[in-house]
């Protein structure tokens, strides 16, 4: 029997209606995937998949991102994300949970899970640890009010511009594959149909927020991001590939916060691992789990 697709759902968070993706099988333990930006919820829907019989997945769009609202003002910052997630969390009446998150999402999952360390059961995080202490440090070598005058400029372009619009799903399909040349083309035509929007005019146009684009100049202390980490007492599994831009903490000193954590590298897989190395990824996820 082939068995039904996911229902898309909404809540509200901080006054926005968000989307999320519930798979079924309410009363298994619930499972929450938290993709990462400019992405959406479906770019899990192979994971969920393969899940889905023994967990109750469900996989959020996070705010500005897939069917979700988009901000108002256009400032997206972390910790409301991580308002959402606690509010889906909260919402869904369930708890403790698994996570398994990605990049920006991985960065929220992981500081939801320090916030409410009794609410997460386990959580695996792919590069989710935000910029290295190398590149903030070369970030921070530029005076603060000197990258504060950029963001501005920034911010203010991104209000004038209008989504990107293709004339056809093959036009996206084809930006889609240039991103990320390790996906394969069944991965990329359903990441790129299930990313856009149509427009009026007949015309296509990714879901995502322009302003996701621009980032405030700076996030919460370092301090205060490390404590987070530290109190997390779920078992932590980081995923890195070695082909990423990502630095991999086990090298660069951040992997010393956590107090319960491992690194796995993946040879042959760039930002998205999930996608690059998807067999060994699941196979990573099981055993962990």
């Amino acid at each position: 029997m082939t068995l039904a697709g996911p229902t898309s759902q909404t809540f509200i968070s901080q006054r926005l209606r968000l989307n999320y993706l519930d798979w079924g099988n309410r009363g298994k333990p619930p499972l929450i995937l938290v993709h990462g930006g400019r992405d959406h919820a479906r770019s899990w829907d192979w994971v969920a998949e393969e899940l889905r019989e023994d967990w109750h997945v469900v996989a959020m769009d996070h705010r500005g991102h897939g069917d979700s609202d988009w901000v108002s003002d256009g400032n997206y910052q972390s910790n409301d994300m991580v308002y959402d997630l606690a509010q889906l969390v909260h919402q869904l009446g369930v708890g403790p949970v698994t996570i398994v998150s990605h990049s920006m999402g991985g960065n929220v999952s992981l500081r939801y899970a320090g916030t409410f360390p009794d609410m997460v059961t386990k959580i695996v995080a792919i590069e989710g640890l935000g910029p290295s202490p190398k590149r903030q440090a070369e970030m921070r070598d530029r005076p603060y009010p000197e990258r504060l005058n950029e963001w501005i400029g920034k911010k203010r372009a991104a209000s004038a511009r209008i989504p990107r619009k293709y004339e056809s799903i093959e036009a996206a399909f084809a930006r889609m594959i240039e991103e990320n040349s390790y996906l394969t083309e069944e991965q990329a035509r359903h990441l790129t149909i299930h990313g856009v929007n149509r427009n009026e005019d007949g015309t296509y146009s990714w879901k995502f927020d322009p302003h996701l684009n621009v980032w405030p100049t700076e996030d919460i202390a370092d301090e205060f991001l490390y404590e987070t980490w530290g109190a997390i007492t779920a078992p932590t599994l980081l995923l890195y590939g070695a082909d990423s831009w990502a630095s991999n903490p086990e090298g660069d000193g951040r992997l010393d916060h956590f107090k319960n954590a491992r690194v796995i590298e993946f040879e042959k897989a760039g930002h998205w691992l999930h996608h690059d190395q998807f067999d060994r990824f699941m196979a990573t996820l099981r055993e962990f789990l």
